[in-house]
């Protein structure tokens, strides 16, 4: 059993009769219900939402500003750069607002920092790189609402600035020509789930004046940058990635996506949201991780598919070698850790880390211990760390109240970066200990279910097939999470090599073949035999022509257990 704390439905589905009637199957109909969505005019306007979901870019805050700043620029021919982010919402955010200047007239340079030596952000040294080669104007994106100081020093050597984020904002701004950013103070609370290529978004189509004209030239970026940032999958956001995932699936979007798609072999399965953030977006980070983010950028504009494809198999050789170094950073803490399962917070450091890919093991350990976890990679004598939370536990909160052993940190209540002295580092350890300790009223991590299986007809081969009405599914839409409860384990069989498990389950007199990754059959907590309660996603799995339901297993524990 993977989670502790089960929070599942113990009523059947409520199914609304006016969405039966509209054509809803059962499941879809129930799942709607839960959503908050039982009328067929407000399910219609969720599955089907238009162009009519676009909000006026004019009326996010700063944004005229920075219109007539960049129309100036277009009207007299400025030099302009474009700075943006070595993520992958960063990258898309770069390409997309650098190729519509430059379609502009502009000559425009496109500027993406190296991760591990400059860091996130604007930076003195690369806006000395910029103005040197002439540039005048510096519009970033997916940074820059923070940068106070180099805002400022941009403007000493004469450059000046436009920010767009998407950022949580200080009490002051940049003194720029604009900034626009939906979370700004004085904002008005328009764009607020906005990712960073999602305001880039806007600021080309307020620019344009053609909204439609923009998405159907940028929704494969926009959609690729907004679901790799883990934005709401809601209002907006839904009608663009969906435009832009289609996009994507038609080949009628970038050479860069079609070849990288084609590089992870899912160019001819069914391509969602979870295409992206599984396939798509980890490759385009690992440039970035990797401290290589130029590679990025030159498949997304590169315009020749053969070029493209040799761009995209160098970037998967970059994913393989960030999985590596991964693997190994990741046996090296768990050996580190020797065996005992962790109370408080995990804290470990050590010399040879690679600072791009400690933030991927802090995330496993916090998945895989239920506690947060803080990895320090070390350099002389000081360390720079990734620190990932778990359950309702604010990292913030914590991290800020040990800041007197802290050279600097940042972030938010799931995520933060930190900066400690090397003789600071067990200081560290221990008050992070004594803060977690002290709040037992943090939850752990808990797997919620939305409905209980009660009858057969909600497995049907129809009502799993009407889940992807769905899509595209992520954050704030999530693919819905099915529970059923005493079903029998008929078999248990490792898979890929013993990485996973394929399983027989039985239940209303059928039989469901079922698939659990990343688990092994010593660790399943059942046995075949055994009656077992199971959290699972339903799909449709089509091998050689074949189709039939298969359940995706969340999580698995043994009836009795409940």
């Amino acid at each position: 059993m993977k989670y502790a704390n089960w929070k599942v439905p113990e009523r059947g589905a409520e199914i609304p009769p006016a969405l039966l009637a509209a054509g809803c199957t059962p499941l879809l109909a129930a799942i709607l219900h839960l959503r908050g969505l039982s009328e067929p005019e407000a399910a219609r306007e969720f599955l089907r939402g238009g162009a009519e979901t676009l909000t006026n870019p004019l009326a996010l805050t700063g944004m005229v500003d920075a219109v007539q700043r960049l129309s100036r620029a277009v009207a007299t021919g400025e030099h302009v750069a474009v700075y943006g982010d070595y993520d992958v919402d960063g990258i898309t955010a770069a390409c997309l607002l650098a190729d519509y200047l430059r379609s502009r007239g502009l000559v425009c340079e496109l500027y993406i920092p190296d991760r591990i030596r400059e860091g996130y952000g604007l930076n003195n040294a690369a806006i000395d790189t910029l103005a040197a080669k002439g540039v005048s104007l510096i519009v970033t994106v997916d940074c820059g609402v923070t940068n106070l100081e180099e805002t400022a020093y941009a403007a000493q050597r004469g450059v000046d600035m436009i920010v767009t984020d998407h950022h949580e904002c200080r009490e002051a701004l940049p003194e720029a020509e604009a900034v626009v950013d939906p979370k700004q103070p004085d904002g008005n609370g328009v764009g607020t789930a906005l990712a960073g290529v999602g305001v880039a978004f806007k600021l080309v189509c307020a620019m344009d004046g053609d909204a439609g004209r923009m998405l159907r030239r940028y929704g494969d970026l926009v959609a690729v940058g907004t679901v790799a940032d883990v934005m709401p999958l809601l209002g907006e956001n839904r009608f663009i990635t969906r435009c832009g995932l289609q996009k994507i699936a038609e080949g009628d979007c970038r050479p860069g996506f079609l070849a990288l798609a084609e590089e992870a072999g899912v160019r001819d399965k069914p391509f969602t949201a979870a295409t992206v953030g599984f396939s798509l977006a980890p490759r385009i980070n690992a440039a970035g991780r990797l401290g290589e983010p130029g590679l990025a950028v030159q498949l997304l504009e590169e315009t020749d598919l053969r070029r493209a494809r040799a761009l995209a198999a160098e970037l998967c050789d970059k994913n393989r070698e960030r999985q590596s170094l991964e693997t190994a950073i990741w046996h090296e803490a768990v050996e580190m850790l020797g065996g005992e399962r962790p109370d408080a917070p995990i804290v470990l450091a050590a010399e040879r880390w690679h600072p791009g890919v400690i933030g991927i093991v802090a995330s496993r350990l916090t998945d895989a211990y239920s506690v947060p976890a803080v990895m320090i990679c070390l350099d002389g004598e000081t360390g720079k760390g990734s620190c990932r939370s778990t359950g309702s536990f604010n990292l913030f909160e914590a991290l800020s109240a040990c800041t007197d052993c802290l050279e600097g940190f940042g972030g938010h209540a799931m995520a933060a970066g930190v900066t400690v002295r090397r003789g600071c580092v067990d200081e560290l350890r221990q008050r992070l200990r004594e803060y977690y300790l002290s709040h037992p009223d943090r939850t752990a991590p808990a797997l919620e279910a939305d409905l209980l299986v009660d009858s057969p007809e909600l497995l049907s081969m129809a009502c799993v097939e009407s889940l992807d009405e769905l899509e595209p599914c992520g954050n704030g839409n999530p693919r819905p999470l099915l529970y059923m409860k005493d079903v029998y384990l008929d078999s248990v069989q490792p898979i890929g090599g013993g990485k996973h498990l394929r399983l027989k389950l039985s239940k209303f007199a059928q039989t469901y073949d079922g698939v659990f990754f990343s688990q092994t059959a010593p660790t399943l907590g059942a046995r075949a035999g055994q009656k077992c309660d199971i959290v699972f996603v339903p799909q449709i799995n089509d091998f050689h022509g074949r189709r039939s339901v298969q359940l995706v297993i969340t999580d698995l524990r043994r009836a009795a257990e409940r």
